[in-house]
C-alpha cells in the first residue's frame, strides 16, 4: 500500500515496528546485564588513574577551572549506585541535584531513551515538533489540574528559561507592575533576571541590577516559638508584607513562592504561613508563582502545592530537573498573548520519551501520601541520622541556628546537620563521603547541611543502612582532621 492510500503515516508504521523493539528489548537485556555486575562500592582502579586525570584535566581546560567534584560516570550503572570513569562505584545520592530521579541503567528510561533515537526531529521547538512534546506538556497539566486551575504548560530547556517564562508572565498580566517578593535564601537560577532575584550575592557578582526585588523571611518555627506562637509570627510577617504593598502601590507584580526551599538549606515551611501569604496575595491581586523546579515528584505528594493543599492560590508553576524538559503551567486567567513565549528549542526527543516514562513511575500507586514509599524513605533516612548521632555525639553539637531536627527536609528532599553546620566542615565531609563512595552535597546559608535527593524509585530500605556505612567513614576523616 502506498503512503497515499495508508490510513497510517510512515512514521506510525516505523515507531510501532515490532522487529525494532524487539531489537530494542534486546539491547535493554544487554544494558541490564552489565549493570547486574555493579553491586557494591569500590575505590579507583589502579590502572585507569592516568586516563582518568587526563579525562579532568581536558574538562578544566575546556571549562576555566576544575570540576567541583571529579565526577565523570563511566556510562552505566545499577540503581542507586553508579560507576565512575576511573573504575570507582558510589552511591549516587544526589543524581546530578535530582535530575537522574529514576537512578542509573534504568530498563524503563534505557528503553525510553532508544525509542527517541527513531524519531527524525532531534530538537524540538516552536515552528517544528513531535506529538511526544505535547504529550508531555498536556499530561503534566493533568496532574496539576487536579486540585489547581493550571490549564496551559509552555514547555522550556531548563529550570532557569521556565522561571524567565513565568516571570514574563506575571509582569504581562500585571503591567505596568515590575517588582517581586520572593523569599530570603532563595535559588532561581543562573540567567540575568534570576540570578538577581535569587538571594545569593556570589550569583550575581558583576551582574547589572534591573530587577526591583524585596524579600520576606521564610518559615522559621525558632522564631515562631520565640514571638509567642505561630499566629504572631504570621501576623507580623502579614504586616511585612502589608508595607511592601503600601510602599510600592500597585508596582508588586508577583510573589514568588519555594514551597520547600532547596539551595537554601531544605527548609519546610508551615502551611498557614503559605495560606497566609497567597491570601494577601489574592486580595491584592499579585500574581502567586509556584517554583518548583525542585520539589516536583518528591514530596509526599507529586506537587509540594498538593501536599500543603494550596491549589486554589496558584496562578503560576515551574517544574524541571527530574522532569528532564522543564514548564511553565499557568491558570487561563494568565494565559499570554501570542508572541510573549517562544523559542527555537523546546526540549530534545529524548527529554520527553524520559520525562513521559518519569510521569508514569511517579503516578504509579504507591509513591505518595503519609506512608507511601517516599515518605517511608525519608522516615528510614531520619532514622539513620539519628542512629549516627547516637554513636558518635559530639560529631552533632547543638545548633543553636539551627531550623527543625538533625535530620530533615521533606519527602526525597533530605539533608541532616553535622559539626555545628559549620560551613567548612560540611563541605569537608561531601568531599570525603565522595572519596569514600557516596555522592551528596551541601546546602543552606548557615547553618550548612549535607544533602541527599537520592533516585527513591530504585532505592531499597536495605540500602541505607550501606549508605550510612560509607557517610561514618567519611564523618570520621573530618572529625579527626
Amino acid at each position: 500500500m502506498t503512503p497515499q492510500t495508508s490510513t497510517q503515516t510512515v512514521g506510525t508504521e516505523l515507531l510501532s515496528d515490532p522487529s525494532i523493539h524487539d531489537a530494542f528489548n534486546t539491547i535493554v537485556d544487554q544494558v541490564a546485564a552489565y549493570s547486574a555486575r555493579i553491586t557494591e562500592v569500590q575505590p579507583p582502579t589502579a590502572d585507569l588513574k592516568v586516563s582518568f586525570q587526563q579525562m579532568l584535566d581536558d574538562a578544566a581546560k575546556i571549562k576555566g577551572r576544575g570540576l567541583l567534584y571529579p565526577s565523570i560516570s563511566s556510562g552505566v550503572g545499577n540503581g542507586a549506585l553508579v560507576e565512575m570513569a576511573d573504575g570507582s562505584i558510589k552511591w549516587d545520592m544526589l543524581t546530578g541535584i535530582g535530575v537522574h530521579f529514576m537512578g542509573h541503567s534504568n530498563p524503563k528510561i534505557i528503553k525510553a531513551q532508544l525509542d527517541a533515537a527513531l524519531l527524525d526531529t532531534t530538537k524540538h521547538g516552536n515552528l517544528q515538533t513531535s506529538y511526544d512534546a505535547v504529550t508531555f506538556g498536556e499530561r503534566l497539566v493533568k496532574h496539576a489540574s487536579r486540585t489547581s486551575d493550571l490549564a496551559h504548560a509552555f514547555i522550556t530547556t531548563s529550570g532557569a528559561m521556565a522561571n524567565e517564562s513565568a516571570i514574563k508572565v506575571c509582569y504581562q498580566k500585571h503591567a505596568p507592575a515590575t517588582r517581586v517578593i520572593a523569599f530570603e535564601h532563595c535559588f532561581m537560577g543562573r540567567s540575568v533576571t534570576m540570578s538577581q532575584i535569587g538571594d545569593s550575592a556570589a550569583g550575581r557578582q558583576g551582574v547589572p541590577l534591573s530587577t526591583q526585588v524585596d524579600y520576606l523571611p521564610f518559615w522559621d518555627q525558632a522564631k515562631a516559638d520565640a514571638m509567642g506562637g505561630d499566629t504572631k509570627y504570621i501576623d507580623w510577617m502579614i504586616g511585612r508584607l502589608e508595607k511592601y504593598h503600601n510602599r510600592y502601590a500597585g508596582q508588586i507584580s508577583t510573589f514568588i513562592f519555594e514551597l520547600v526551599q532547596g539551595e537554601g538549606g531544605f527548609n519546610v515551611s508551615n502551611p498557614d504561613y503559605l495560606k497566609a501569604l497567597m491570601e494577601f496575595c489574592r486580595d491584592k491581586r499579585i500574581a502567586v508563582w509556584a517554583d518548583e523546579i525542585q520539589t516536583f515528584g518528591r514530596t509526599q505528594e507529586m506537587f509540594a502545592f498538593e501536599y500543603y493543599d494550596l491549589g486554589k492560590y496558584i496562578d503560576v508553576l515551574t517544574v524541571g530537573k527530574m522532569t528532564q524538559a522543564c514548564a511553565t503551567l499557568y491558570t487561563e486567567e494568565y494565559n499570554p498573548k501570542a508572541g510573549l513565549l517562544s523559542g527555537t528549542f523546546t526540549g530534545a526527543t529524548v527529554d520527553f520519551t524520559v520525562g513521559n516514562a518519569l510521569l508514569d513511575e511517579l503516578a504509579a500507586d504507591g509513591n505518595y501520601g503519609p506512608n507511601g514509599k517516599f515518605a517511608q524513605h525519608h522516615a528510614e533516612f531520619t532514622k539513620q541520622v539519628q542512629a549516627l548521632a547516637a554513636k558518635h555525639p559530639d560529631w552533632f553539637p547543638e545548633t543553636p541556628s539551627l531550623t527543625g531536627d538533625l535530620a530533615g527536609g521533606l519527602g526525597g528532599m533530605m539533608r541532616f546537620t553535622p559539626f555545628g553546620g559549620d560551613k567548612d566542615k560540611v563541605i569537608a565531609t561531601c568531599k570525603a563521603a565522595y572519596e569514600e563512595g557516596v555522592i551528596c552535597f551541601w546546602c543552606g546559608h548557615g547553618p550548612f547541611h549535607v544533602r541527599m535527593l537520592p533516585p527513591l524509585p530504585v532505592m531499597k530500605m536495605e540500602d541505607w543502612p550501606r549508605v550510612f556505612k560509607v557517610i561514618e567513614r567519611a564523618m570520621s576523616k573530618v572529625a579527626g582532621a
